[in-house]
């Protein structure tokens, strides 16, 4: 009963934070509206009114709804991964591969020098060079759920859009082998030794199980769709499918050095890449799922929001570190997007505009802060506020620059709901 008042809650606050904004006339995206909906009913707004149901009251009661955001995160990297149709690669895949790991190595580089450079300045007690090793690998990640719902709210469409669903997609894989690399150093420079299974084959293994993996789904998926003639029992076969893939993905075992695992977002990536490009009804099945997973969205962000920890701001260090951090980042993306993008002769709106569309940053950076909690102690609490603070940031304000930078470059049209208010006024 409380895990349903707490989804209701979740929904109905989210929903209505989107009405509210129209209201005021504060053209922000749904996602923005969830998060801001998501702090005001969680554990530091009115959840601190001792009132079951009325909010958040406590982290633990977050924490205790992991299962929705896990769903939601498959279903969005599924979604995502039916961007990479074989049709439209060959005119983008070259341009998103290469922009997409020299944009994230270019960040990871920029912070790790500034961070670098600041540690002996303030001193290993404040700021460890593992911590600042760890810091630029953390900065690689990307947010693949806040960019694809602005796509999906304003329905963009060019250039610019077409190259940035890959590239974000491509930067889970990226990101997973630079934070080994990085991590294992940090380790290393924490008073472990360098291991060559922990720094390289451990990070492959675990792209290569799970783009294996999830072409395994996809396939399979594609096949079993050919039984139904009906759209329902198709759509619900869809969603099954992506269920049962998340589970398979968390399933994890270890050998000696050597560590099997899966990475959930790139499995169902991948799952969603092949299903595209295998199955006739894969378009319908991605139009119908959108539809169906719209409030499981709408609750993730919500929930999102209020496991925003605002208790990082009572620390100075960690505010002037985090600001740092999220100024430095947004140099390397802006600057590693534009370069890159120059070197691969694209248009003037996409060596302008993609850096910025690469901003938010929140799920797959957090789970590296959880990896990076093996440093123990002080550093492991010192990354974590960091990234906290940094998320917050990113999370409120990421998807607005978003659409900003694809309404600069032309790819958001006025939504019908605009058009008729202003023909009605007119």
């Amino acid at each position: 009963m409380e895990t349903f008042i707490a989804v209701a809650t979740a929904l109905f606050a989210g929903l209505m934070m989107t009405r509210l904004f129209k209201k005021l006339h504060m053209n922000f995206p749904d996602v923005t509206a969830f998060l801001i909906a998501g702090l005001l009913v969680g554990p530091f707004g009115i959840g601190r009114i001792p009132v079951p149901g009325l909010g958040f009251q406590t982290m633990e009661e977050v924490e205790s709804l992991r299962l929705i955001n896990e769903a939601a995160l498959g279903f969005i990297a599924f979604s995502i991964g039916s961007e990479f149709k074989l049709s439209e690669l060959k005119h983008t895949g070259k341009k998103a591969t290469v922009i997409g790991i020299a944009q994230a190595a270019f960040t990871a580089l920029l912070v790790d020098l500034a961070f670098v450079g600041l540690h002996f300045v303030l001193g290993e007690e404040t700021l460890p060079l593992s911590v600042a090793v760890t810091l630029g690998a953390i900065a690689t990640a990307t947010a693949p759920a806040a960019t694809l719902m602005v796509v999906r709210q304003y329905k963009a469409n060019g250039p610019l859009t077409k190259l940035l669903l890959p590239i974000v997609a491509l930067d889970d894989a990226v990101g997973l082998m630079i934070f080994a690399i990085s991590f294992g150093v940090a380790q290393a420079l924490d008073g472990g030794v360098m291991n060559q299974t922990t720094l390289f084959v451990n990070p492959v293994m675990e792209i290569m199980l799970s783009i294996v993996l999830g072409a395994a789904m996809g396939a399979v998926l594609a096949e079993i769709e050919k039984l139904f003639f009906s759209n329902a029992n198709r759509l619900s076969m869809v969603i099954s499918f992506v269920l049962l893939t998340i589970a398979i993905s968390a399933v994890e075992w270890s050998h000696g050095d050597l560590h099997y695992s899966f990475s959930s977002l790139l499995v169902c990536m991948t799952a969603g890449t092949v299903f595209c490009n295998k199955s006739e009804y894969a378009s319908d099945m991605f139009t119908r799922c959108d539809k169906w997973t719209a409030p499981l969205y709408a609750v993730f962000f919500v929930l999102s929001g209020a496991s925003l920890d605002l208790r990082v701001f009572r620390q100075p260090i960690v505010v002037f570190i985090g600001v740092l951090y999220v100024l430095v980042r947004c140099a390397g993306k802006y600057l590693g997007a534009r370069i890159s993008a120059l070197r691969m002769h694209c248009e003037e709106n996409i060596v302008k505009y993609l850096g910025i569309t690469l901003f938010p940053q929140a799920g797959v950076a957090l789970g590296m802060v959880l990896t990076a909690q093996a440093l123990g102690g002080e550093k492991a609490v010192l990354i974590r506020n960091i990234i906290l603070f940094s998320v917050l940031v990113y999370e409120l304000f990421g998807p607005s620059m978003t659409k900003w930078a694809l309404e600069q470059a032309g790819e958001i049209g006025e939504k019908p709901e605009e058009k008729r208010s202003r023909e009605r006024f007119h």
